[in-house]
């Protein structure tokens, strides 16, 4: 999921367990889909650096496609801070798109209300069937055990990403491999107004990103075997702390990112004001903003060992965009035909060059396209090293409180209040008293 999401209030998120019976999707009035076969309507995520240069990218794909089946496809790009909220009300109305990307961690969740397509094998056939997709990818759509909620359209991996001059100008030879390293060299670069590396503070979905990963580091997860929230373990809150202490206590990270939720980390690394940067994909943001790919170098998130892969070295969660369907949409003939134009090897090409992402369809992800350094450390991280988020029901109610407890914390260490283990365990435990009943 783009990190440029901000996660939707807690009140709407409660209404994914009342909108299981609402079943909404589609309809021929509100701005919903249309009684037309020769129309649908699509909600697009924000991915690029605007909602501009989306419609730049994508337009040209739907006016391919409308002359490809003669079907016309009606636009919308959403941003990531609206783009819940308004799926959550489409479910409850009736009245939404006929197609949406969906951030792939939100795909149970989305799943548990009942609006959305399953992917069963015949619909899997229908676009080319369901082995064209690499497995990483297909782990983030639902529930395992049942017929996925939504398709891969878009993956991705978080990177380090760091600024050679800087580094040189700093005496440090090479990116760090664990988290020891990168603390050592963020504080030699945190001096003359500049910091070690940048975070979206008070993104509540991007801080989930960073403690999920954390907290596979620690050995732990939010999350029992069974699905039940745990969010006090000591292993997440050790996860909660570490992230968080690159502000309240190591200090190479500036005040001000307390308050960042909109890509603002980006724009001061892409500037020279930060030296590091962890984010997904971010190549194709970085050059939107000017800056060279001669003068950065990307490379894998440390961890604890030095070395990623699987358990206590995971890196990343599997991070990515994944494309649903309506189930009552009026057109859910031209609805699949559309997934299908979107998944197909020659669009997966031109849309995942076009956002820096790596597909999620086999064949084009192994294009020469796509093997180019900073791709082969994504595609690396994804096969090797990368975990998906819980693919539970309550899954989006975790990332709103969870990640709005790390905010906060975020808020405390800018304002010089300590933050402890105590206070780090108590936060935790008021998030987990968010979560619905078991």
């Amino acid at each position: 999921m783009r990190s440029i999401r901000a996660a939707a209030t807690g009140a709407v998120i409660l209404s994914l367990a009342l909108a299981a019976s609402a079943c909404g999707g589609g309809s021929s009035t509100g701005g919903g889909s249309n009684d037309s076969p020769e129309e649908l309507t699509y909600w697009a995520s924000n991915q690029g650096a605007s909602i501009e240069v989306d419609k730049k990218v994508l337009q040209p794909e739907l006016d391919k496609f409308e002359k490809e089946t003669g079907i016309k496809v009606k636009l919308e790009v959403v941003p990531w801070s609206d783009l819940l909220n308004r799926i959550l009300t489409a479910t409850t109305s009736g009245q939404g798109p006929d197609v949406l990307n969906i951030g792939n961690t939100w795909s149970a969740s989305l799943q548990a209300t009942g609006a959305l397509l399953p992917w069963d094998a015949e619909n899997f056939d229908r676009i080319g069937g369901r082995d064209r997709f690499v497995d990483s990818a297909l782990g983030s759509t639902g529930v395992e055990g049942q017929d996925p909620a939504a398709v891969p359209l878009y993956s991705m991996a978080y990177a380090l990403y760091y600024n050679k001059q800087m580094f040189a100008d700093a005496g440090i030879d090479g990116p760090p491999a664990t988290w020891d390293e990168l603390t050592a060299a963020g504080e030699k670069l945190s001096k003359d107004g500049k910091w070690g590396i940048g975070v979206e503070g008070s993104n509540p979905s991007e801080n989930i990103h960073h403690v999920f990963v954390f907290a596979k580091q620690h050995g732990a997860d939010f999350f029992t075997a069974d699905g039940k929230a745990d969010f006090t373990n000591d292993g997440a809150v050790a996860a909660v702390k570490q992230y968080v202490d690159l502000m309240a206590k190591d200090k190479i990270i500036a005040p001000g990112n307390a308050e960042y939720a909109q890509n603002q980390s980006v724009s001061d690394f892409a500037k020279g004001r930060t030296a590091m940067l962890l984010w997904q994909s971010a190549s194709a943001n970085l050059k939107s903003q000017g800056m060279s790919e001669d003068a950065y170098g990307i490379a894998p998130v440390p961890v604890r060992s030095g070395t990623p892969g699987t358990g206590e070295q995971v890196n990343s969660m599997v991070a990515g965009i994944n494309l649903a369907v309506f189930k009552n949409s009026d057109n859910l003939d031209g609805a699949t035909k559309f997934v299908k134009f979107m998944t197909s090897d020659a669009e997966q090409k031109i849309l995942n060059t076009a956002y820096s992402s790596i597909p999620p369809v086999e064949a084009a992800q192994q294009d020469a396209a796509f093997n180019s350094p900073a791709n082969a450390v994504l595609k690396d991280t994804l096969a090797k090293s990368a975990a998906a988020l819980p693919q539970v029901p309550d899954e989006s109610q975790f990332e709103t409180a969870v990640g709005t407890a790390v905010k906060n914390l975020f808020a405390d260490a800018a304002a010089g209040r300590a933050v402890t283990t105590g206070s780090v365990k108590a936060a935790l435990a008021k998030a987990q008293q968010q979560m619905p009943a078991k």
